[in-house]
């Protein structure tokens, strides 16, 4: 009985099977023709460039104001490259950062962070004043921090031995650059859309202008993951040791 059932099912699936497949010819044709099963032409995504909201720099002209990017005009340097000191065209004290030559990441995808970061603004968080990106050369313009990092003024400039520590703070001072530094992280974090995980934050990433304002710098994009999801399940540790949460 169980052998005769299992034949009388299978044999109603074929049944089934021909009468579906009768139908799906019948369905493909249209006034007697065969209609073709080759799917539609579509649309090429679209590869243009993407927007960036400042301008692009010329690399003559970025030689000449870090005087050929020596060693007069360096500021600053970490794993990334070197920070060099300028004054562009319309009088604006500027960082420029120099890159190291790499090639993990194509000049496309780094000029798609380049053109996010245009587009941040808020007073509390540090401006991209220009870019220039060719070939191996990946060179970004930012506000000139006139009174160093918050580093700078509790231990002395990072870097320079024996350097010695700025002005001790007050309470009104410790209290306005706290506020200050969290309201841009907060444009980070809530403000922007996809919001900006910063992941590094420290006093050199502090940095400070006239009458102790300060601002947000170094957050670097690419240890952005693509989803909040895949953001709050990362394994990964980014940022400086010291200053991890003990998690």
């Amino acid at each position: 009985m169980r052998h005769w059932l299992c034949c009388n099912i299978r044999s109603g699936d074929d049944d089934d099977r021909h009468e579906v497949e009768h139908s799906k010819a019948q369905g493909n044709k249209i006034d007697g023709k065969q209609k073709s099963s080759k799917p539609a032409d579509q649309p090429e995504p679209d590869i243009s460039p993407p927007t960036i909201d400042v301008p692009e720099l010329s690399f003559e002209d970025l030689k000449e104001k870090t005087d050929n990017f020596g060693s007069s005009s360096l500021i600053g340097e970490g794993s990334y490259g070197r920070v060099y000191h300028a004054t562009m065209d319309d009088g604006r004290q500027a960082a420029i950062k120099k890159f190291d030559a790499s090639e993990n990441e194509p000049n496309d995808e780094f000029l798609k962070q380049v053109s996010l970061v245009s587009r941040l603004k808020h007073e509390n968080l540090v401006e991209m004043l220009g870019y220039y990106v060719e070939g191996n050369y990946r060179i970004l313009a930012y506000e000139f921090a006139t009174m160093g990092s918050l580093h700078d003024v509790l231990h002395g400039r990072k870097g320079v031995q024996g350097a010695q520590p700025g002005p001790v703070l007050d309470w009104m001072q410790r209290v306005k650059i706290a506020i200050e530094a969290a309201k841009g992280i907060e444009y980070l974090h809530e403000k922007v859309q996809p919001s900006i995980i910063h992941r590094d934050i420290r006093s050199s990433n502090v940095l400070l202008f006239e009458d102790f304002k300060a601002k947000i710098a170094d957050f670097n994009l690419l240890n952005q993951a693509p989803d909040m999801a895949a953001r709050l399940h990362s394994t990964r540790v980014l940022g400086t040791f010291g200053y991890h949460a003990p998690e």
